[in-house]
């Protein structure tokens, strides 16, 4: 089964039971997922961020745009129109298809993972979890890889609040840490 098929099977009915939605349209959906990744040093390296949209490309099933900037900042040595980042939203079906993979592929093969941290959802239920490194993501083959770089996701949602937000991605499968793990991860730190 499809996770939107899940969604509209069974998660849409847990978070009806569970907060008393009168209407099905009040009921926490996802409305778009953006993949971001800032280039950082490398405005000026034209092949990194070449290679940077490729990967994205590969990864979202969709061309990226290349992000600029809007204004000159000097500390940064950035000049207006210079390169700061690419990003690409998805909605509809490629976005169901990335997150199914996000979430049943792509987590799985981060190494050291343990569960995502409950802080990644913010105050109106909407997730970004950011990687480290491109190669946790099935299309990319570490034997292509020239350059390293991470990326963001960043999940738009129609929750009103953090409760909301967790139990949507929750019931659609989330790997989240259990509170327990975060507790001794805040105090060895």
């Amino acid at each position: 089964m499809s996770l939107q098929q899940k969604y509209k099977d069974s998660v849409i009915k847990e978070l009806t039971a569970k907060f008393g939605y009168t209407n099905v349209m009040a009921v926490p959906k996802i409305l778009k997922l953006t993949i971001n990744v800032g280039v950082g040093r490398n405005t000026k390296d034209k092949k990194y961020i070449e290679d940077v949209v490729k990967t994205i490309t590969r990864i979202s099933g969709q061309k990226p745009i290349v992000t600029r900037a809007k204004k000159s900042i000097s500390a940064f040595k950035v000049k207006e129109g210079d390169p700061v980042g690419v990003a690409v939203t998805l909605r509809g079906p490629r976005m169901w298809d990335f997150l199914d993979k996000l979430i049943n592929v792509t987590f799985p093969r981060v190494r050291d993972f343990h569960g995502v941290n409950r802080t990644v959802v913010d105050r109106d239920g909407n997730l970004s979890v950011g990687f480290k490194e491109q190669i946790s993501f099935p299309e990319v083959r570490f034997d292509q890889v020239e350059n390293m770089h991470g990326l963001e996701v960043t999940i738009a949602t129609t929750a009103t609040n953090k409760e909301e937000g967790m139990e949507l991605f929750k019931q659609l499968g989330f790997p989240f840490k259990k509170e327990e793990e975060e507790q001794a991860g805040k105090t060895s730190n």
